[in-house]
C-alpha cells in the first residue's frame, strides 16, 4: 500500500452530479495514525481479492460481484467497518458493498472481513458517488449511509454527502421496494437529510407521523463511533423506501 497520506480523487472519474460538488473531501483525515504491520498487510493479501472494480472502467454489477448473491447492499462511508461486517455475518445471501475514503477505516474492515471468514463483502477505498454511477438503475435492496461528515459551517454544507443529487442517485440505484436508512447524531443534519430526502421522487418515508426518529431500528448495529457521542444530539434514523 502507498505510504500517501493525502490522496486527491480523480475529478475525470466522477460523475457530473459529483463534479458539481467538488472532490469528496473528509471531515477528518484520509489517514490519521500509522496502520499496524498486519492490517497493512492485508491491503496486499486480502484487498485484491475483495476490491469492487475500477468504476472508472466501466458499469458494475452489483451481484456478479458474488454470483451466489439473492441482494445487494451499499454502505456509504462505513467508518471502521464493524456494522458493515456484522450486516454481512446477518445476511451472508447478500453482497455488501462498502466505500470509504479513510485508509484507517479499510484498514480495520479488511481485518473484520478477514477475522469473520466474510464472503460477502466488497470494498472501495474511495469516494462513493463513482462507485454509484457506475452501477445500474434498481440495483440495490438497501443503502446505509450512517453518521457522515456533518460539515457543520453553513458555507460548508455542500461538502455533505447527502445533497439533491446524492439522494436522486439514490432513488435510482433502489429497487422497488428498497430502502435507504441514513442516521446521524447533528441535529442540523438530519433536519438537512429530511429536507431532501423528502423532496426526491421515487422515495416515500418509512417512518408513520409522530414516529420516535429516535428509536434505532431492530436491526440496526451500534458501533464504537455511535457510543463516543460526538454529536449534539442522541442518534437519529431517517428511513425512506423506493416506491
Amino acid at each position: 500500500m502507498t505510504d500517501e497520506t493525502d490522496p486527491k480523487p480523480s475529478d475525470a472519474n466522477r460523475p457530473e452530479w459529483a463534479k458539481a460538488h467538488g472532490p469528496l473531501r473528509s471531515f477528518g483525515r484520509i489517514k490519521s495514525r500509522p496502520i499496524k504491520a498486519k492490517q497493512a498487510a492485508l491491503f496486499d493479501t486480502l484487498m485484491p481479492r475483495i476490491a469492487v472494480p475500477d468504476p472508472a472502467k466501466g458499469p458494475i454489477d452489483p451481484l456478479a460481484l458474488m454470483p451466489a448473491a439473492k441482494a445487494a447492499w451499499l454502505e456509504i462511508g462505513f467508518g471502521g467497518g464493524e456494522h458493515l461486517a456484522a450486516q454481512a455475518a446477518r445476511h451472508p445471501e447478500a453482497v455488501m458493498i462498502g466505500c470509504e475514503p479513510f485508509l484507517n477505516g479499510v484498514a480495520s474492515a479488511l481485518r473484520h472481513v478477514e477475522e469473520g471468514g466474510l464472503e460477502n463483502v466488497r470494498l472501495h477505498a474511495d469516494d462513493a458517488r463513482a462507485v454509484m454511477a457506475a452501477l445500474p438503475d434498481a440495483s440495490l435492496d438497501r443503502v446505509m449511509i450512517l453518521f457522515p461528515d456533518p460539515w457543520h459551517k453553513a458555507r460548508h454544507n455542500k461538502r455533505r454527502f447527502l445533497q439533491d443529487e446524492t439522494a436522486a442517485e439514490i432513488a435510482r440505484l433502489l429497487k422497488p421496494g428498497g430502502a435507504v436508512r441514513f442516521v446521524t447524531d447533528w441535529l442540523d443534519y438530519a433536519d438537512w437529510a429530511l429536507e431532501r430526502l423528502l423532496r426526491t421522487p421515487g422515495l416515500a418515508r418509512i417512518q408513520t407521523e409522530g414516529e420516535d426518529w429516535f428509536v434505532a431500528p431492530t436491526d440496526h448495529v451500534v458501533t464504537r463511533y455511535e457510543e463516543k457521542k460526538l454529536g449534539d444530539t442522541d442518534p437519529i434514523f431517517i428511513e425512506f423506501r423506493r416506491v
